[in-house]
């Protein structure tokens, strides 16, 4: 059995080891947080985080994703992505349309009705947001959040030119 504080020792070794070890820890803590922190946004509106997830991934995008895409961007199984689309499909929060890139994979888009739910949750978040940045540096937030953003998009370049690892 290993202590709390060899735990924690070898924790801070890894960090110091590797940025991106200290990065990905730092970051699934932030997400905890804030996770946490937003959980009232979407309170009363009948979606699994999962499902609200999978409406947001719709919602915000630019072209129609695919499941698969989706899957890939967030990093879950396609099955969960599926699962929680399919809920979203019958409930008339997303709709499926036609992919003239592929017969099977279909594209997704947010109904009004999926709109207009978002929309009720973002209000919810923009409160929540707002009464944090009272205590928080929004300087800072929008500033790590460019960084990221850029780093992030170096790491799917990598990826993309080597995809085994």
């Amino acid at each position: 059995m290993v202590s709390n504080k060899h735990y924690c020792d070898m924790t801070i070794a890894a960090r110091h080891a590797n940025p991106l070890i200290g990065l990905f820890d730092s970051t699934s803590r932030l997400r905890g947080r804030l996770k946490s922190a937003f959980e009232d946004a979407s309170e009363g509106l009948a979606l699994s985080d999962m499902e609200m997830t999978v409406l947001n991934a719709v919602a915000e995008t630019d072209a129609p994703p695919t499941v698969p895409q989706i899957g890939r961007a967030l990093g879950h199984p396609r099955q969960v992505i599926q699962r929680a689309a399919n809920t979203l499909v019958q409930t008339g929060l997303i709709a499926k349309v036609p992919n003239p890139d592929h017969k099977r994979a279909v594209r997704l888009v947010a109904t009004e009705t999926g709109y207009a739910l978002k929309r009720k949750a973002n209000a919810r978040a923009a409160d929540i947001a707002n009464a944090i940045l009272g205590s928080v540096d929004a300087g800072l937030v929008t500033e790590v959040n460019e960084k990221i953003e850029t780093l992030r998009k170096q790491i799917e370049a990598h990826f993309r030119q080597n995809p085994r690892n």
